[in-house]
């Protein structure tokens, strides 16, 4: 009896200690993301443009008070304008439609003359951050966020843009872009509207004039609307942290896989713990030079014990994460730094059993229809099996945030052959030569033309500088000049 007391003590200390853990996990997920957890809501996981698509279009023909609705490429083609007919309808029954779009992702998609007949009916669009003259660089910053809220009451946040390649064509034997997307209702919805108004009062031209309502309770699903916005990094601090407290799996996909030396190590730390540590990206890109980028940096995971996959069928666009059964994410942000920290990006964690399931079932299901990377001998990369290549995997979408991760990864290519900080593999190789070409290039030009690398340069520069004055003398006259 006198060694059962203290035990007994001991035993009831764990459960408060175990809830203090969750409070202490809670606040830092919190903190991290910027993004409180909201409970009292219904998720349903939708595949692939053929599940969400359709879904959208329902809310949209259903919707009484308000449609919002935000994604970085809406292109004029069959899936485009149905889309635009769903909401021009709406805005000429009385609802409110709000829309926006990406300039850079409108190039060469049409977007522009497309919305014409939704303006007519009363719908108010928005492209977000046109170029600006007193804004050289501004053009890095983009709205990569794929969004759609209707009455408040209902919510889509998923990865697809709104183009026919999403759907692809069967008739062809062009096999649909993989892509996944939730369905919400509930409390958080009014959340989402939030993130809607944050970008449309960005974009410089007043506030949303659609007041989000919070809805009643639809189910029992906690989950945190992480609304990413340039420079505040937190997303990027929630996937360090999950990548730091996974205890049994944490299975990645990601479109446009460039890891930071930070995050790259924090995977293979959480292998080296035993995490069963996997990476689904795509076999081959809609940027074909991209493919080269990513795989540059297949081998330090490999080496940790990181299972890496690449899919064998058409584009593989999704960015999801699941880990331990228990915690899931889905929206638009890329294992990047140019989407970690430069753009508006809008994802969604879900905190339940249910829904990471579901998630770990789906991610199972593709890696049926995708190759492993391995290390064969001396350490050289290489497919377990040969890939199947799709018909068409050509399109557009995220160009600055694929520039900017590419040019991550060529400078670290490049810098580790010149200062040898670690050994290159065959993976480096064609990146390595595609720079060199690169560079070889500019010097002809720059010895056979030196005016067209001269003055471009000084163009540039004087752009520059003539912008830096007149923001100083903007400031010097009314202020802080405010940043979007």
């Amino acid at each position: 009896m006198t060694h059962s007391a203290p035990l007994q003590a001991r035993n009831r200390a764990l459960p408060r200690a175990g809830a203090e853990l969750r409070l202490v996990a809670e606040q830092m997920f919190a903190r991290a993301a910027g993004a409180p957890l909201v409970g009292g809501n219904a998720v349903n996981v939708l595949r692939d443009a053929g599940e969400n698509y359709p879904a959208w279009l329902s809310a949209i023909a259903g919707a009484r008070r308000s449609v919002l609705f935000e994604n970085y490429i809406l292109t004029d083609d069959t899936i485009g304008r149905k889309f635009i007919a769903a909401m021009s309808e709406r805005a000429r029954a009385g609802v409110a439609i709000r829309l926006i779009y990406d300039w850079m992702g409108a190039l060469g998609v049409g977007t522009h003359g497309m919305l014409q007949p939704l303006i007519e009916a009363g719908g108010q669009v928005r492209c977000f951050n046109k170029p600006r003259f007193d804004s050289p660089f501004g053009w890095l910053t983009r709205d990569h966020r794929k969004m759609v809220a209707v009455d408040s009451e209902i919510g889509y946040v998923s990865g697809l843009c709104v183009s026919d390649k999403w759907s692809g064509d069967p008739q062809r034997g062009i096999a649909p872009w993989r892509d996944t997307g939730i369905e919400i209702r509930g409390p958080v919805v009014a959340d989402i509207e939030r993130a809607f108004a944050q970008t449309w009062a960005a974009n410089g031209e007043g506030a949303l004039d659609v007041v989000p309502v919070t809805a009643a309770s639809a189910g029992d699903v906690m989950l945190r609307v992480l609304a990413t916005e340039p420079n505040l990094a937190g997303l990027y601090r929630l996937d360090q942290m999950i990548a730091a407290l996974a205890r049994e799996t944490l299975w990645l996909t990601d479109a446009y896989f460039v890891g930071i030396a930070p995050y790259v190590q924090a995977l293979r730390a959480a292998a080296h713990d035993g995490v069963d540590v996997r990476l689904l990206v795509p076999g081959t890109s809609d940027i074909p030079f991209f493919g080269q980028v990513s795989r540059s940096g297949y081998r330090p995971l490999l080496e940790a014990g990181i299972r890496v996959f690449e899919w064998n069928g058409a584009m593989l666009h999704a960015k999801t994460a699941v880990a331990d059964g228990r915690w899931a994410r889905v929206g638009s942000t890329n294992l990047n730094i140019a989407s970690w920290i430069g753009n508006y990006e809008l994802d969604i964690a879900i905190e339940d059993q249910g829904c990471a399931r579901v998630m770990q079932q789906m991610y199972e299901d593709d890696l049926g229809n995708a190759t492993e990377i391995v290390l064969g001998p001396k350490h050289r990369v290489s497919r377990s099996r040969p890939l199947v290549r799709p018909r068409s995997a050509a399109g557009s979408g995220g160009r600055a945030s694929r520039a900017a991760a590419g040019a991550l990864r060529i400078g670290n290519t490049v810098g580790a052959a010149f200062s040898n900080r670690r050994m290159l593999g065959p993976a480096e190789s064609g990146l390595m030569f595609s720079v060199a070409m690169g560079f070889l290039g500019f010097a002809v030009i720059a010895l056979l033309m030196p005016l067209a690398v001269t003055v471009p340069l000084a163009l540039l520069a004087l752009w520059i500088g003539l912008t830096l004055l007149v923001r100083a003398w903007r400031v010097s006259k009314g202020g802080p000049e405010e940043d979007r």
